[in-house]
């Protein structure tokens, strides 16, 4: 008890000494880069409303800086606006604008370097080239930011949220539209993704590769230029997203690849080009979602082995699998299909007669995508009959012994 008392009086002195300064036109400090030079470690900077031209700050020391009545920071189009290299800050409720652009350097509105324990909240930020760029750093939280730009093209635009090298991060509640990639993780693990909408970027929704054990919760990810992209990792957990509207030559809900010891659980494809597009990836459980009129429901393009898919809804899509090669380990059960016409003369739910997914015909436009002109001719009605009754091209035991008769709730 004493050593605590002691610890405690040792450590007051120190906790009573941090201050406030204020930053507005008619306060003892006019510009930001003065109050930040001012500050000591713990100081809060209050930012009253305003706009502030201002670029190139860099932080070295625990500072909570807080916009009153939504002061702007004009990063004037030249270079970085805000750097941090120091643990225990936040920022919070700020408008910050106009990044500069870069072919050399990823000029961004916000730069966290080897920084721990911190929070981004609350701000707006628009007109950037990165939004916010994280690198090698741990246990932040970036929660209710609006991010949005006006990338045309891959090659002069950033990415929204941007994380490299980093961990135990929460990314919750932002909006990101109109960058490059809206959020982009790179060697990032055990971190939590949850309840952001990301819309309307050039190339990705979602991005992230070599990063293993994080969890991707309640996103929305519409109308991307190429959908989301999951590429070389394990241990990851998607549920209750929604892709949605990812149209285009190249485009899909989502696209794994070269990912292990995955769950993917209650999510929503609708109206993608590809709704899942899977290569080289195994021991992945899906589970209780809906593909909802897309183009193709799930394309396996190959090596993928030990996967389970099983009570999911298969609604109204042109083609609800194709599967390239003849050779099947993955194991389909308990599906609702709608183009499943068999019966269940027990009434116990399931159809009595098995369900084959893969139609002969999405076998041929794979090989010769000119002819999915053909699709709802009567010629592709009797050469998927004919598939279905003695399958050639298509896995023998790729089926669904187990259809349901109703429609998942």
């Amino acid at each position: 008890m004493f050593y605590k008392s002691f610890i405690i009086a040792l450590l007051f002195p120190l906790l009573s000494v941090a201050s406030t300064i204020k930053v507005c036109k008619t306060c003892h400090q006019t510009t930001i880069s003065s109050a930040i030079d001012l500050a000591q470690k713990g100081d809060t900077i209050l930012i009253y409303k305003g706009t502030y031209k201002t670029h190139g700050l860099i932080i070295k020391k625990p500072l909570t800086i807080i916009g009153v009545d939504n002061p702007i920071i004009d990063g004037e189009n030249k270079e970085t606006i805000f750097t941090f290299k120091t643990d225990n800050f936040s920022v919070q409720n700020l408008t910050i604008i106009n990044v500069g652009v870069s072919y050399t350097s990823d000029y961004s509105a916000i730069l966290v370097y080897r920084s721990n324990h911190f929070l981004i909240i609350n701000n707006t930020f628009k007109n950037v080239f990165f939004g916010l760029l994280i690198e090698k750093s741990h246990f932040g939280n970036i929660v209710n930011n609006i991010i949005t730009s006006h990338a045309i093209t891959e090659s002069n635009s950033g990415n929204g949220i941007h994380l490299w090298h980093s961990s135990h991060m929460k990314i919750k509640g932002n909006k990101v539209s109109g960058l490059r990639d809206g959020i982009y993780f790179e060697f990032v693990k055990n971190s939590i993704i949850s309840e952001n909408i990301s819309k309307n970027n050039v190339r990705y929704g979602l991005h992230f590769m070599f990063s293993n054990n994080n969890e991707y919760r309640n996103n929305t990810f519409e109308n991307n230029g190429a959908g989301v992209a999951v590429m070389f990792s394990k241990h990851i957990k998607m549920y209750n997203n929604k892709f949605l509207y990812n149209w285009g030559t190249a485009s899909y809900g989502l696209l794994l690849k070269e990912i292990y010891d995955a769950e993917i659980k209650n999510n929503t494809f609708q109206q993608n080009t590809i709704g899942l597009n899977i290569e080289g990836s195994t021991r992945i459980n899906y589970t209780h979602n809906t593909f909802l009129r897309n183009g193709w429901a799930i394309k396996v393009r190959g090596a993928c082995y030990q996967n389970i898919f099983k009570k999911n809804n298969f609604l109204y899509n042109a083609f609800d699998l194709s599967y390239n090669s003849n050779i099947n380990s993955n194991l389909f059960e308990n599906n609702f299909w709608s183009e499943y016409t068999g019966y269940d003369l027990d009434k116990n739910g399931i159809g009595d007669v098995p369900f084959r997914p893969v139609k002969l015909f999405s076998y041929i436009v794979n090989q010769t995508p000119e002819t999915i002109v053909l699709l709802r001719s009567l010629f592709v009605d009797i050469i998927n009959f004919s598939e279905k009754v003695s399958p050639v091209f298509t896995p023998d035991n790729l089926i669904d012994n187990t259809p349901l008769m109703k429609e998942i709730q």
